[in-house]
């Protein structure tokens, strides 16, 4: 029997929204739990490339793509996919809280209802445990049935958090979750990130080159839709190849 291959490969994947091509050529293979960070200025396509790993883009009418995205060496993009399966694999938080007007426990019970998962006692330990992994059980447990509405900002986001892992996703991708949130909320988002990639692959856009510089173990850096290096973040930091790249890190354009 062939070993079936895991991870997230990347393969000359570009991305046109009508004729603007936005992603040129990208190729880059993502390593198994842990965390990668996407660096570049506004608009090179750093988010355009994150949601295309869980096929977000296809709900933008004029979008089209050449190339391929292998997850566990399947070609997301081929026909027939289960466009809910992917989703359950690949979770997603975006740069701005996006709590479902639900209580706090059925916004982390949405994505078990929709894989048909009906018992409670079996919804009730996902819930939990996934408010656990995004470090706000203490905070809610008392208060589950109440709006999710009603949480501070950087509880909204670790509740969205939890509503991604609950479905006990291989890849996590973050857009910027951090951006709209006070340090102190940031600071345990970061450290939460650091502690999840035990479990689960992370890929986390960020415009905080000090972000990306503490929490990466990698780092692609984006410029103009191409991929202009990628590779461990301390190298990147520290010794880049390329001298955009360089100047991006010193602040030169961004």
């Amino acid at each position: 029997m062939v070993k079936k291959e895991k991870g997230l490969t990347i393969q000359k994947f570009n991305l046109w929204f009508s004729d603007s091509h936005i992603l040129k050529d990208v190729s880059f293979s993502i390593p198994e739990n842990k965390v990668t960070a996407i660096i570049g200025p506004s608009g090179c396509g750093k988010s355009t490339l994150l949601r295309s790993i869980n096929r977000m883009n296809d709900l933008i009418p004029e979008a089209k793509i050449k190339g391929k995205i292998l997850i566990d060496n399947e070609n997301i993009y081929r026909e027939n996919i289960d466009l809910n399966n992917l989703r359950m694999k690949v979770g997603m938080v975006f740069q701005k809280p996006n709590p479902f007007p639900k209580s706090i426990y059925d916004n982390v019970a949405y994505g078990l209802k929709i894989k048909g998962i009906r018992n409670k006692n079996k919804v009730d330990s996902i819930v939990e445990k996934s408010l656990k992994d995004a470090w706000l059980w203490k905070e809610v447990k008392d208060r589950l049935d109440e709006s999710a509405m009603e949480l501070s900002g950087g509880q909204q986001q670790r509740l969205c958090i939890a509503r991604a892992l609950a479905t006990n996703p291989e890849i996590l991708l973050l857009d910027e979750p951090t951006s709209a949130l006070d340090p102190k909320s940031t600071k345990k988002i970061e450290e939460l990130v650091l502690e999840l990639k035990d479990n689960v692959t992370v890929l986390q856009v960020t415009h905080n080159i000090s972000q990306a510089a503490r929490i990466s173990d990698y780092t692609a850096f984006l410029y103009l839709g191409e991929l202009i290096e990628y590779g461990k973040t301390d190298k990147i930091f520290t010794v880049p190849e390329d001298q955009r790249t360089e100047d991006y890190l010193e602040g030169k354009f961004g």
